[in-house]
This record gives C-alpha cells, sequence and structure tokens, in this order.
C-alpha cells in the first residue's frame, strides 16, 4: 500500500515526535555504547546494524516502542486516501483520544469517566458472554450548547465506562468569546454540566436511572487543574432518595491554569449563588401563596380547577411550570411547526411509571432526561412542542386540565394575530380550530361542536405568562381565551416569573440542550425491517401450510402510499394519491382482486410490529390470503426525525385470482 508523498512526511513527522517524547534516541545510545564495551570483540572495529538490532530486541525496547505506539485502525482506507485527514497516534498512557480538534484559543474542561460501582440492582447480572445481546448504560451530558455520549456498557454491578468528553469553555457575551477564559471568568459560569444515565434494554426499551447536575468549578481551586470526584446518583421518580449506584469522574482542564484559585474563594461563589438562588425560590413562593389565596376568592369551586403552578421534575424537586417552557429554535433540523408538531408526536409516549396503584405518579422531566429516554408523558410532549412553536415565532401556551372522564391532560395552544385560537395535540400532532360555544343562545340556535377531546382547563402558562382560568365555567368548549381579560383569566405577575424563569435568573434552572440530527440511516433500517417481516410473514405461512410468494415489483409500488401518508402526518395536506391508484390498477392483472394494509409505528422493532400487525383482522386477512396465484407484497419506510425519533410506515398488499 503506497502513500501519498504527503502522508509519508506527515506520517515521517508523526513517529519522529512519539520517539522524541519517548527519548527512544537516548536509549538506544545507551544501548549502543553498551553493547560496544561488552560485545565488541578487541580486533572488531564495526557494529553491523543485524547486531544492534538483536541488542534493541533482546532488551525490549522495540517491544516497548510497538506497545506505545497503537495506531488508529479505524476507517484506515478513508484516512489514507484523504490528504485532510491525520493519521492519529493513541498514547497508551494517558486515556486522552489525540482525535479531536482541539482550538488553541479556547479552553477546554476535559471530563473523563473512570467505571462504576455500586449499582446493586445489577449485582446477580451474569457476565455478557461475546457476541451476545445484554442489557446497556449509556451516559448523556449536556454542558452549554454542547450534547455527549458515552459508548453503551453492560449492565453490571461495575459498570466498565471508560470515557472522556472535552466540554469547551467560554464566555459567549460581554466580547469574551474570542479569548481564552481565564479562572475568574470561569468562575462566574454557572451552567452545571448535566448527566443523565440511561438503560436499554435487550429489546431496544429505554429507562430513565439517573439525572445529575455536576458542579465542576471544584476543578477551579485543585492543584494543576485537575480533581477526582465521586459522584453518587440517585433514583428517578419515587425512587428520588435512593442510590442507584456511584461514578468515578475525573475533571481536567486543557490548557493547564496559568494560576488557580484558593479553594476558599471557589467555595465562597457556589454558596453566595446558592443564597442568593433559594432567597429568589422563597420569594416567589411567597407570591405564589398570596397569588393562590386571591384565585381562591373570586370563587371558592377554584380550588378543584387543575391550576399548576409548581411541578417535579425527575429528581422530586418542585419547580415552576414556566422553567419547563423556553423557546427553542432547531436550527435546520426542522422546517416548520407542523413538522416540529410531528417530530413531537413521533417521540414515545410513557407515563410515569408508579409502584402499586394510587393513581397517576406526576413527573415531568427535564428537556435532556425526555429526549435521551426518546419518550415520555404528556407534559413532556407538551412542554417541547410549546418552546419549538415559540421558537418558530407564535404565541404559544401549554394548556392543563382534562380529557374525558376527568382524566389529566396537558396540550399546546396557539393564538393568532386574528384571534384564532389552535389546539395542538403533541400526543398525536393533530390541530383543532377552537370555536367557543355561547351559553346564552337560545337553545334552537346552531352551536360549533368540537371535534377535539378536551373538557376543562385550569390554566395555561409559557416561558414569560402564567394565567389561572377564573371564568364562571372552566368548561373549554364554552371558554373564551382573550388573555388579556383579567375577569376571564387571572395572570401572574411577569417579574415574579422572570426572577425565578429567566435564563441564568438562578443557579437550579436547567439549561435547554439543543437537538441533535439523527444518526440512523433511513434505507438501511428500511431495508432491514423489511427483510425482517418477509421472514415473519414466510415462517407465519408456512406454519398454516401455506407457501410464500413475494412479488417484488408490487413491493415497490407501494413505496408512494408510505410517502403520500407521512406527508400527510406532517402538512394535513393529501397528496400522490391518484398516481399511487392508477399504478396499481395497471400492475394488477384482470380477474385479480388487490388489497393493501398500511400502519404505523414509531419504534423499529419488527418482531413487535408483527404481532401488532396481527391483531388486526384486515391485516390477517393479507398476510394468510389463500386462493389461486396468490402474491405478496410489503413495504417499509422508515421516516428519521431529530433526535433518532423515526417514523415506520408498514404495508402489506396481497394479489390474488378472485
Amino acid at each position: 500500500m503506497s502513500l501519498p508523498p504527503e502522508k509519508a512526511s506527515e506520517l515521517k513527522q508523526l513517529i519522529h515526535q512519539q520517539l522524541s517524547k519517548m527519548d527512544v534516541h537516548g536509549r538506544i545510545r545507551e544501548i549502543l555504547a553498551e553493547t560496544i564495551r561488552e560485545e565488541l570483540a578487541p580486533d572488531q572495529q564495526q557494529l553491523s546494524t543485524e547486531d544492534l538490532i538483536k541488542a534493541l530486541r533482546r532488551r525490549g525496547i522495540i517491544d516497548d516502542v510497538m506497545k506505545e505506539l497503537n495506531f488508529v485502525t479505524d476507517n484506515v482506507d478513508q484516512e489514507l486516501s484523504s490528504p485532510k485527514q491525520p493519521v492519529c497516534f493513541t498514547d497508551r498512557q494517558s486515556t486522552l483520544l489525540k482525535k479531536t480538534n482541539i482550538d488553541p484559543t479556547r479552553r477546554y474542561l476535559y471530563l473523563q469517566v473512570l467505571g462504576g460501582k455500586a449499582f446493586l440492582e445489577h449485582l446477580q447480572e451474569p457476565e455478557p458472554l461475546p457476541g451476545q445481546i445484554c442489557s446497556t448504560f449509556t451516559l448523556c451530558l449536556h454542558f452549554r450548547n454542547q450534547r455527549f455520549r458515552s459508548k453503551p456498557v453492560p449492565c453490571a454491578c461495575e459498570p466498565d465506562f471508560h470515557d472522556g468528553f472535552l466540554l469547551e469553555v467560554h464566555r459567549e457575551s460581554l466580547g469574551d468569546g474570542t479569548r481564552m477564559a481565564d479562572s475568574t471568568t470561569m468562575l462566574s459560569i454557572s451552567d452545571p454540566i448535566h448527566m443523565v444515565l440511561i438503560k436499554t434494554d435487550i429489546f431496544g426499551e429505554t429507562t430513565l436511572v439517573a439525572s445529575y447536575f455536576l458542579e465542576w468549578r471544584s476543578v477551579l481551586g485543585s492543584e494543576n487543574g485537575v480533581t477526582n470526584l465521586t459522584v453518587e446518583l440517585m433514583g428517578v421518580g419515587t425512587e428520588s432518595k435512593v442510590s442507584v449506584g456511584i461514578l468515578n469522574i475525573k475533571l481536567e482542564m486543557y490548557p493547564p491554569l496559568n494560576q488557580t484559585l484558593s479553594q476558599e474563594v471557589v467555595n465562597t461563589q457556589l454558596a453566595l449563588e446558592r443564597q442568593k438562588t433559594a432567597e429568589k425560590e422563597r420569594l416567589f413562593l411567597v407570591y405564589a401563596k398570596q397569588w393562590w389565596r386571591e384565585y381562591l376568592q373570586i370563587r371558592p369551586s377554584h380550588n378543584s380547577r387543575l391550576v399548576k403552578i409548581f411541578a417535579q421534575d425527575e429528581n422530586g424537586i418542585n419547580r415552576p411550570v414556566c422553567s419547563f417552557v423556553k423557546p427553542l429554535r432547531a436550527g435546520r433540523l426542522l422546517d416548520t411547526p407542523r413538522q416540529a408538531a410531528r417530530f413531537v408526536n413521533v417521540l414515545g409516549y410513557e407515563r410515569a411509571p408508579v409502584i402499586g396503584g394510587g393513581g397517576k405518579q406526576e413527573q415531568w422531566c427535564t428537556l435532556l432526561a425526555f429526549l435521551c429516554r426518546n419518550k415520555g408523558d404528556c407534559e413532556d410532549h407538551a412542554n417541547l412542542l410549546c418552546s419549538l412553536l415559540l421558537g418558530y415565532g407564535l404565541e404559544a401556551f401549554v394548556c392543563v386540565g382534562t380529557k374525558a372522564k376527568g382524566v389529566p391532560h396537558a396540550w399546546v395552544m396557539t393564538c393568532g394575530t386574528d384571534g384564532t385560537i389552535t389546539f395542538w395535540e403533541s400526543l398525536t400532532g393533530h390541530r383543532y380550530i377552537h370555536k367557543s360555544v355561547n351559553p346564552d343562545e337560545p337553545p334552537v340556535a346552531e352551536q360549533p361542536k368540537p371535534l377535539y377531546p378536551y373538557r376543562t382547563i385550569g390554566c395555561v402558562f409559557n416561558h414569560q405568562m402564567f394565567l389561572g382560568n377564573c371564568q364562571p365555567s372552566d368548561s373549554v368548549e364554552i371558554c373564551v381565551f382573550d388573555l388579556n381579560d383579567e375577569s376571564k383569566w387571572k395572570p401572574m405577575s411577569e417579574e415574579a416569573i422572570k426572577s425565578v424563569c429567566a435564563p441564568g435568573a438562578t443557579t437550579s434552572l436547567p439549561p435547554f440542550p439543543p437537538l441533535c440530527a439523527s444518526t440512523i440511516d433511513a434505507s438501511v433500517t428500511s431495508n432491514e425491517i423489511e427483510m425482517q417481516l418477509r421472514l415473519l410473514v414466510s415462517e407465519h405461512r408456512k406454519d398454516l401450510g401455506l407457501t410464500t410468494v413475494w412479488e417484488d415489483q408490487l413491493s415497490y409500488l407501494l413505496s408512494p402510499a408510505l410517502a403520500s401518508y407521512e406527508f400527510e402526518r406532517t402538512t394535513s395536506i393529501s397528496a400522490g394519491n391518484e398516481e399511487f391508484q392508477d399504478a396499481i390498477r395497471r400492475a394488477v392483472p384482470d380477474g385479480h382482486t388487490f388489497k393493501g394494509f398500511p400502519i404505523h409505528f414509531v419504534y423499529r422493532n419488527a418482531r413487535r410490529a408483527f404481532a401488532t400487525c396481527l391483531r388486526s383482522p384486515f391485516c390477517e386477512e393479507i398476510i394468510c390470503c389463500r386462493g389461486d396465484q396468490v402474491r405478496l407484497a410489503v413495504r417499509v419506510r422508515v421516516f428519521t426525525y431529530p433526535e433518532s425519533a423515526c417514523a415506520v410506515w408498514i404495508m402489506f398488499a396481497c394479489e390474488c385470482a378472485s
């Protein structure tokens, strides 16, 4: 394998640097002198190259060099063919991978996770065999608009985490963006490192194990800018007071600090921040109690309305509901508000787990925990959708109320400049125009019939406003959404909300992470699921004593229909149906019957999807079709969204002689 000239010189330079670092030249000189002194006969004046290499090998120098030089072998062909990517080495003595583009003008915090211990729930977990699928832990991090994810490690009492994350630390304001942050500047950066631990089982189902906010600034007062921490992770929800395990973490500043702060200065700063945050939260609590008393004085029956001022997060901490919403821009990952609604809709729905009976367990997740788990409750979906709609410049609010049978629910509302009120159901992506019913009109007058599933509404809120419904009835259909009318909606002070919910107002406020692009290859995943489904259908029909003949052309013709269904879900516009029907009529011979069954999922488990399909009598009729000249077809189309969420459309079809 030949190297381009520039690659060869670059490779020589890297090898020379590594040899100089190990002082190989000095060691060779020592061995050369020793060999001449001990082994060279008096009459022999010359030492051959072979003699020298033998001496070096005998003393283990060559083995040491080869151990130290560990060539990165992934994507070797790509690296050698591209003159832009340098050949990389890994120094075994250090866990810092030298394959990162580092800006020498910026300050970095290098966070290493050096294993875990005391994950007692997995004490009896057997050691996984090579190649065996097992449950895994994944650690997700967020710090100042940067997100990271560890390699999955098998679940164990002492999980083998060995990952390093390079976090950039800089100020984005006050003209400091281009200057390297010094100790004093970094001490004023109060953003914590949010760490979320996710467990993924053998079926791909995710569980939130722990959510932890790491205070990293202790490293500023440590010697050499290096510190080791032992972090105890607590459970979530009802188990937020129970330890789930311990992580060993090492923090290191890069480049090293010229001047470290005293630990006393760091501790004083952190104590002042905590004190300031506690005082702001105390004052807001006093104000919220006063607001609630005034709200109850309007009408005693308000006590039974769903007016939600505080909510518990996954760690069991009470936070103002306005802090769960913030304008969120999706960059180039989502183009329209309706596409954003579709993205939120395809994130999985799961109620917060509760041990035993007793109704619904309340748990409003922080955004990072929701995104990393890829599923959450209706409040999580509504908070995310409201944040995205605010990012698109709409006047959006989260509504808290009930659905049929008094089930508590949260959805999103937008107010148009022309007064149009639109409800957005975050779990389905459906939109409903609200037209108020006038209860004072005579019974014979025709009233609009509501299509939405909502029954009552107690309050609406976003990142700046909180309004309690103080109309005589909290029924949604007769509710008037004139939010500026204080006789209908009692507002909270915007200044009071800003004091605890504005970005940077308190150090206890979890920062909002950016959305990440999907890592799923839609074409590859579609093919994989389709092949698995073909196998499952063939096996199922074989068990029934039926043969299976696949019609590839018919399968291909189903693609436009699946694309049309997803387009309709995203835009509410139906398109392309005429071409699909025309193609099917041409493909199916005279005297034959065509049957098709489309179905939609938000997960990629083919076996689970097939079991669900068989529960539909229409789909079972197609899969188990009997008759003359039976031809089967199946088409899978995966549509990817940010955070590796996806909509999976499947269509089963058959044609047979009538």
